[in-house]
C-alpha cells in the first residue's frame, strides 16, 4: 500500500511516498518510492507493549484523520543478530491513515515512559 508523506520523515527529508510491504505477522518493509535504497524495517508497537500517545491536531488535519478513520501506527526496529538484541524507536511513531493514504513521523516529547532505542528482548515473555 502506497503512502503520501505530509510531513518530512526526520533526517529523510527528501521522501514524499512510500509503500508498505508486510514481511511476516510482525514486521512491515517501509520502502521510499523516490530511493530504492532507503527503507525501513517496522514493527506494530502495541505487539510489544502498552503504548499510548495523542496524535496533534494538525497531524490529525494532514492525514485528513477523522473519528471513523482506520490508522496504521508502526515504529522503525533496528534489526540486529540475534533478533532478540534489535531495538525499537518508541520516540518517533509512524501514523498511518490508510483510508486517505497520507504519512507522518509524531515526535514525542522527553518521556521516560518510551525511549528511542529499546531493546525487543525487554518485552519478550512479559
Amino acid at each position: 500500500m502506497k503512502f503520501e508523506v505530509s510531513t518530512p520523515l526526520l533526517g529523510f527529508e527528501n521522501i514524499h511516498n512510500v509503500e508498505l510491504e508486510r514481511i511476516d505477522d510482525i514486521f512491515v518493509k517501509m520502502q521510499a518510492v523516490e530511493e530504492e535504497h532507503i527503507s525501513f524495517t517496522m514493527i506494530d508497537p502495541f505487539i510489544l507493549r502498552a503504548y499510548d500517545f495523542e496524535i496533534p491536531q494538525k497531524i490529525q488535519d494532514l492525514l485528513e484523520i477523522t473519528d471513523t478513520s482506520n490508522i496504521l501506527i508502526l515504529n522503525i526496529v533496528l534489526i540486529q543478530t540475534p533478533i532478540e538484541e534489535s531495538v525499537v524507536n518508541f520516540i518517533g511513531p509512524l501514523v498511518f491513515n490508510t483510508d486517505s493514504k497520507k504519512m507522518a513521523q509524531v515526535i514525542l516529547a522527553e518521556s521516560r515512559e518510551y525511549g528511542v532505542a529499546e531493546k525487543i528482548s525487554n518485552f519478550l515473555n512479559k
